[in-house]
């Protein structure tokens, strides 16, 4: 159902509305989903700073990534602006994240896939509800689930995205505290990288949020 924009939205309905879309998040197969306040994002630099030093790989390749992100000034009023967000997390086997092979591999690329989707069907639907400033975001680059090996167009063609209206930035890449955030809403999250063994780690997780009000 299609709503006409409201200038104010009951308590209520609200309270309704941000559980369907919790709802919603999981019917497209996040582990988990819950609604929280917009205070509990933390914009950190700390967070920028581990895109740039050392360097990401994916750092200035895409328009989505620093230094093409917003500024953490901006982040922080774009943020301060909302009361509520989905926050969900989709949940994989550890060796997808975890080790050597994973990282060589880019076996992560799938799951991100499916974060990205979520929070573009969960924005969608928020929009259509009439909560026209929704704001959707997902985890890691999106060059490599839609570019991955091609320039991104935004940056060398000025044409837009390849990926219009399907492409989402990342909390990290907007300079949100993601493991923070898990860690404070009761979800076990666990360091993967290089050096993580799978045997060590129970699972993966993956984390997006929409911004909704």
């Amino acid at each position: 159902m299609i709503r006409k924009i409201e200038a104010r939205v009951s308590p209520d309905r609200l309270a309704q509305d941000l559980e369907q879309l919790r709802c919603k998040a999981i019917e497209l197969g996040a582990a988990d989903a819950k609604v929280i306040t917009a205070d509990q994002v933390i914009i950190d630099e700390r967070v920028r700073m581990k895109c740039s030093y050392p360097k990401c790989a994916a750092y200035g390749t895409n328009a989505h990534c620093p230094p093409h992100a917003p500024d953490l000034d901006m982040a922080r009023k774009v943020v301060a602006r909302y009361q509520y967000g989905v926050l969900y997390s989709t949940v994989v086997p550890s060796d997808i994240y975890a080790g050597v092979d994973a990282s060589k591999q880019k076996m992560f690329i799938e799951s991100m896939k499916d974060l990205n989707s979520i929070a573009g069907e969960v924005e969608s639907a928020a929009f259509y509800m009439g909560y026209h400033l929704a704001l959707g975001f997902s985890a890691g680059p999106c060059k490599a689930v839609f570019c991955r090996g091609i320039d991104c167009s935004v940056l060398t063609t000025g044409r837009g995205c390849r990926a219009k209206m399907r492409a989402r930035g990342s909390m990290e890449g907007f300079g949100m505290d993601v493991f923070g955030l898990a860690a404070r809403v009761g979800w076990d999250i666990y360091p993967c990288g290089y050096r993580s063994k799978p045997e060590d780690i129970p699972h993966g997780r993956a984390i997006g949020l929409v911004l909704v009000s």
